[in-house]
């Protein structure tokens, strides 16, 4: 009986150590608006440069797609792209290569950020 209690006693601890590691990694996520002040518009490129972005951390744009390498570059999209249209999303970035552009008639090149998050 006493085995019994000890192997219970060592599952909770491991859960709850568990539990308070996720929650401190979402506690350090940051939110940005894309572009500052000036927002998400023409010439954003760059604006991404000098910040260290982590997986978890929020993108606030508009109409801004979640594109692919290839879609970033060509500034193409699919119809299984993620579109985000309200003007006031928020995008969680993944852990690695994000590529966004906005899909209005003209606005990419000019408006695209790809960022790498840790």
């Amino acid at each position: 009986m006493a085995k019994g209690r000890g192997s219970a006693l060592v599952v909770m601890a491991v859960s709850c150590l568990l539990l308070v590691t996720l929650q401190c990694e979402l506690a350090h996520a940051a939110t940005y608006v894309v572009g500052d002040g000036n927002g998400w518009t023409f010439n954003v490129a760059g604006w991404e440069k000098g910040k260290n972005f982590k997986a978890g951390d929020v993108l606030g744009a508009h109409n801004v797609v979640v594109v692919s390498k290839a879609g970033y570059d060509r500034c193409t999209t699919t119809p299984r792209d993620k579109v985000y249209t309200s003007g006031k999303d928020q995008i969680t970035l993944v852990k690695g290569l994000n590529n966004f552009i906005c899909s209005f008639a003209g606005h990419c090149p000019s408006m695209k950020i790809e960022i790498f998050a840790s």
